[in-house]
Formats: structure tokens, sequence, C-alpha cells
């Protein structure tokens, strides 16, 4: 059996190194457009700022070891122009000679990747404008920065790319602006947690312009001239374009593969395409969401390498199959870290889900351990059923930890409840006895059994139109240092003893710090006849949020959920 692989990155290496595990005796040739094969995408804005100081380390194989270890060929610097699916042959250019030829196959594994989006107006071919996508335009954005020592630079797009490339450029000295179309970064994120990112990369001096369009670059003697929508005009040594991806599926849909959104490969569970002696894996692939069940584009790393082992497993003859994307993901943004899996709450709204969340603040380990640092977690959870969509988490640590864990409960199924009886490590370096991931679960299960009732800050306004009393329950000295204006304030441990200075017949709308204590005060309320409500997240997640300019629930009208 010969098999042929098209793309030498995530997908296509896994796939040829677990082909040859499971045949020994397979014929096994991988094609690579680029000069590299099996490197590290996510790894290349560190090859920039000097944090990955050998470009070594950005191949996790080569052509010479695929060959020594595996017994494949893998071929650099060979480009598939074509597939003919009768004759089942590929047509590849050897770019450094241009001679051209036919490779047979019985199986073709198709894992061409995803294309850096580059709008029009745009001169890609000048050696100051970048994309970061393979290995070579990670050398070239480095050299291009040590040889010229550039000041100012302009990069495109809010994503992980475009935050991790302008965090770099940072990191060399380099005066970065990000503009960005939507008006936050990290679409998984809401725009209420995506404030956090905000705030950090501003406070490194990153500056941000949320809600700009591109609309050209000029180039001249002295650099780049940056024009936006709004008509600004942003001078720049450099511009990296970090807009989004396309799936590069020109060769599926010339072999009249079958075609899914925006061109993508469709394939069934298996990785096999509409022709059954082709797969298809990688970011060029449609999948199904984990939580939706619906098709969608997921440009990972992490569903490539598992696409990879399956599309081998399948062409050994196993029963393997992909059971679909979830997103998760996690991305450090200078000394924060932000993670999200599942969908968030705006797109869960949007598929229609009829779904609530709680925001905590934890400590990352136990508040008496030296060096505890707040998290702030956003779970979503769909209403009567408490089954977990999503969950966001922004923090300086203990991030990826409890964002693996909820992703591991969402795909086992658990519902929210089921995490507070998750038996996690503890010892106090490292977590609480409650772990926030416990944490969130009792506060579920409160909401789920009606021990507490909750509110948003954005519903404020009407609140005060409508009477209620909003209520802040922290020290003196916190409520000095700052508060929402239109609040009485009542420390909570005065608030027993001084229950008579509310009104009884309206309701009241409690605040703290990160909602622990208001909790404590609306059950408080509660037992004494009030109607009682608490703050989604606390003073110190409105501080973020309101700061930021955004609205801390942006899919409601204030009120709406009343």
């Amino acid at each position: 059996m010969k098999v042929v692989i098209i793309g030498g990155v995530a997908g296509g290496a896994s796939a040829a190194a677990r082909l040859r595990r499971l045949d020994e005796g397979a014929e096994i040739v991988m094609l690579e457009r680029s000069g590299y094969v099996s490197y590290a995408n996510c790894g290349l804005p560190y090859y920039v700022g000097g944090s990955i100081a050998d470009k070594a380390a950005l191949t996790l194989q080569t052509p010479e070891r695929f060959r020594e270890r595996f017994n494949i060929d893998a071929r650099v610097g060979h480009e598939a122009l074509a597939i003919d699916r009768a004759a089942k042959t590929v047509t590849v250019r050897e770019l450094e000679t241009g001679r051209t030829y036919e490779e047979p196959y019985d199986k073709l594994i198709l894992a061409p990747g995803a294309a850096p989006v580059v709008p029009a107006g745009v001169p890609l071919d000048s050696p100051r404008v970048f994309t970061l996508r393979t290995v070579e335009d990670a050398l070239a954005l480095r050299a291009f920065a040590e040889e010229t020592a550039p000041r100012r630079a302009v990069v495109v797009g809010g994503g992980f790319i475009g935050i991790e490339a302008a965090e770099n450029l940072v990191e060399l000295g380099v005066e970065t602006t990000l503009v960005q179309r939507p008006r936050q970064l990290l679409k998984p994120l809401d725009v209420d947690m995506a404030a956090f990112v905000h705030a950090e990369m501003r406070a490194h001096g990153v500056r941000l312009v949320l809600g700009g369009s591109l609309e050209a670059v000029e180039e001249g003697p002295c650099g780049l001239t940056v024009h936006l929508g709004d008509g600004e005009v942003l001078p720049a040594d450099l511009v990296v374009l970090a807009i989004g991806v396309a799936p590069e599926a020109h060769l599926a849909a010339e072999a009249g593969l079958d075609l899914g959104q925006r061109g993508s490969i469709v394939t069934d569970a298996s990785m096999v395409t509409s022709d059954l002696d082709i797969l298809a894996v990688g970011d060029a692939v449609e999948v199904t969401h984990g939580v939706t069940g619906t098709k969608a584009l997921v440009a990972l790393a992490g569903p490539a390498n598992k696409q990879g082992r399956i599309a081998a497993d399948v062409i050994c003859g196993l029963d393997s199959r992909y059971g679909g994307s979830w997103g998760s993901s996690v991305i450090k943004v200078f000394d924060l870290t932000a993670a999200s899996t599942g969908l968030n709450e705006a797109a869960a709204r949007a598929q229609g889900y009829d779904c609530d969340t709680v925001i905590l603040t934890p400590g990352s380990h136990a508040g008496y351990y030296p060096g505890a640092r707040p998290l702030t977690m956003k779970v979503v959870f769909e209403k009567g059923t408490l089954r977990l969509l999503g969950a966001q988490i922004v923090g300086a640590e203990g991030v990826d930890k409890r964002i693996d864990v909820l992703a591991c409960a969402m795909q086992l199924g658990a519902d929210g409840v089921r995490l507070k009886d998750l038996d996690l490590a503890y010892a106090p370096p490292y977590s609480s006895a409650k772990d926030p991931v416990n944490m969130a679960g009792f506060m579920i299960e409160n909401v789920a059994a009606g021990l507490v009732k909750q509110a948003s800050y954005d519903e404020i306004p009407a609140l005060r139109e409508a009477g209620a009393t909003l209520l802040d329950v922290r020290t003196q000295a916190e409520w000095e240092r700052g508060h929402i204006e239109g609040f009485t304030h009542i420390p909570l441990d005065e608030l027993r003893d001084r229950l008579g200075e509310l009104p009884p017949d309206a309701p009241v709308y409690v605040t703290c710090q990160s909602g622990l204590r208001s909790y404590l005060a609306c059950r408080i309320l509660a037992q004494h006849g009030f109607d009682a409500y608490n703050f989604r997240g606390g003073y110190g997640f409105y501080r973020v949020v309101a700061a930021d300019g955004a609205p801390a629930r942006s899919t409601f009208p204030c009120g709406a959920e009343r």
C-alpha cells in the first residue's frame, strides 16, 4: 500500500508517523510546500520575540529524521498542483528545480492547512509586510527586526497570532498598535472577559484600535502608511497581518470533492472525504462542534493532530472516529493567561440556548499560602438541564489547569452541579480545599436550587429607574477606595443590625468585591423577607469591565433577564 500525504505540519506529520507505527510495509510519501516539516506553528511568535532562541527548536522532526526513524519519504519544497482521482495520481512541482512529476497513490491524505487572509490593498510582496504561518515567515520577521531595529509596528487582527505577535514585538522594544475590526480581542471570550485581556495589553504599552478596519497599506521610502476605515493614518516600520485564516482547499475543490463552510473539505467522522480513497485532516476540514452538533471550522493544532492519527488508523483498518471539536484554547498575554472551552455566553444565546452563567474570582491557590493570584472564571450552563456549555478563565496562574478540568467535565457529560463533587488534587501551593472548579459547581447548585438570584451590572440604569435598592456590603476601606454611584453602603458584618435601613418592599441588588460576601448578604436578606439579587462577579469584575467601556453582559439590554 502506498499513501501520499499532502502537507507535513500537524495533521500530516501525525498521520505519517502513526501510519508507520501501524504498517511497517507501507510506502509513505509526505509532500510539504515549505522548507520544513513537523514544525510548531504556535511557537513562531515566540521565536520572533526571542523567547525561543534557536530556530531548530521550532522543528519537531526533519526530513532526514523522518527517513531514518520512520522510513518515510518526506519531501520539502514539493508543491502538490492537482489530484487526478481517476488515475489516483498527484501532480507535484519540485520548487527548487521547477520539475513536475506524477506521484501515484493508493490512499491520499489531504492536510494542506489554512492560508492567512490578506485583504486587498496590502502589498504582501513588501519586505515590511509579514504573516506568521510558516517557519520562513518567522525567520523573515525576526531577521527584519534584528537588521533594521524597527520603532513602530502595526499588527492587524486580535486573535491568537495577532496578540502573540504584538506581545513579542513589545518584548523587542517595538512600539506596537493592534487593529481589530470587532470591538474586542479573542472571539472565544465574551466581551466582559475580554476586558481583562484589553487591560493587560494596554498596561504593557500596546495601543488597541478596537472596531477599526484596515483599508490599505502604502509603502514609501521611509516605511509604511496604514490607512484605517475611519480615516486615521498610522505610520509603521512593519505590519503583521493576523486577520485570520481560510481553509486551503483548492486542490480538493478542483478534484471535485464535497466542500463545506468557507470552501472547507467535508469528511465523515473517520476523516474520509466524498472519495473513499482520499482522507482529509486539519485546518482545511469542516468538523462537528462538540457542544452544538453543528458544523464548524476550528483551526487549532490539537484537533489536527488527533485527526491525523485517526486518518492513519482508518487506512490501516482500525475503527477510529473523531468525536468533534470543543475549541479548547489557552493563550499567554504578557503576565496574564486567558483560556476558554466550548461556547461563550454570546455564542450560546446565538445558538438558541436558554443559558445562565456564574462568574467567580477565587484565588489560584490557598489564600494563606504566599503568592495566590485571583482567577476570573465564567461558566456557561443551560437552564433546566444544567448542561455545561462552556467556560472562560483569565488570571496570572492556574488558568490552564482549571480550563482543562472544565473541558474534560463538559466533554464527559457532567452537568454544572457535578463540578462540586470532582475530587481534585489539593495542597496549599497549588489549590484550595474547595478548588475553584468545585466553587463554580457550588454556585451553579445554588442558582439551580433558588438559593440565590443573580443580576448583571448593565442592569443598573433600569434598576435605578424601577426604584430597586442597590447595596454594597464591602468594608469601609474598600468603599472609600472606589464604589458605584447610587449604591447604599452597609458592611456585611453590620447588615443584620441595619436591616431597618432598607425599604422592605423594594428588591435589593447586592455587590461586594468578588461576589462571595454579597452572596452571604443575599442569604441573610432572603431569610428576612427581602427579594435579593447578587451581582455576578463583584465590584472587581465591574471595575475592569466598566473601565474598558464594555457592558458587563453584552447580550442583554438592561433588565431583559428579569
